[in-house]
């Protein structure tokens, strides 16, 4: 493989994207949960990772404030079978938390294993509710300003989480 390089995601590379994500999660669930999040206009920030030979990566970061402050959702992150274990996941993620800085964020959330997102600094989420995921301890936030805790309250995932199981909120408009 050549030397991959980590750029934004184009409106061309969707289906390479679609495609490395349905070999990725083996059914085409996340797939169509990116397309719904394009859709809804829920995309803050897409990497992919770009070699010679293709589209080798993929990582999403989505709208998921918690109050007035811009909370962003990292989900999900793939990296093609033959080239796993290579940290090609972990440059994603490194590249992503830079970007969702610098459109604004002030955290991210994911739902994942806690030993590899506490690589990046990841904690358990403590005061967040409003997913039925928040209880879960694969739940973890990340402040992305020094000094400044991970902003408590109810958090706003994209209506196309819903289709993961996500019930309506109380309190959030209806989803489209």
């Amino acid at each position: 493989m050549t030397a991959p390089r980590i750029r934004p995601a184009r409106t061309e590379d969707t289906p390479a994207i679609a495609a490395l994500l349905d070999s990725a999660f083996e059914d085409r669930a996340e797939s169509a949960l990116v397309a719904a999040l394009r859709t809804e206009g829920a995309v803050a920030v897409e990497l992919v990772l770009d070699a010679d030979e293709g589209l080798r990566g993929h990582v999403m970061f989505t709208r998921a404030p918690i109050g007035e402050a811009a909370v962003l959702a990292l989900a999900p992150l793939a990296v093609a079978a033959d080239v796993r274990r290579r940290g090609l996941g972990a440059a994603l993620v490194h590249a992503g938390l830079v970007a969702s800085r610098d459109v604004g964020a002030a955290a991210v959330l994911v739902l994942g294993d806690p030993a590899y997102y506490a690589r990046f600094g990841f904690a358990p989420a403590q005061g967040i509710t409003g997913a039925p995921w928040c209880a879960h301890p694969a739940f973890q936030a990340l402040s992305l300003v020094p000094g400044r805790a991970v902003p408590h309250g109810v958090v706003r995932y994209a209506c196309a989480f819903g289709a993961l199981g996500e019930d309506a909120r109380e309190g959030d408009p209806p989803c489209p």
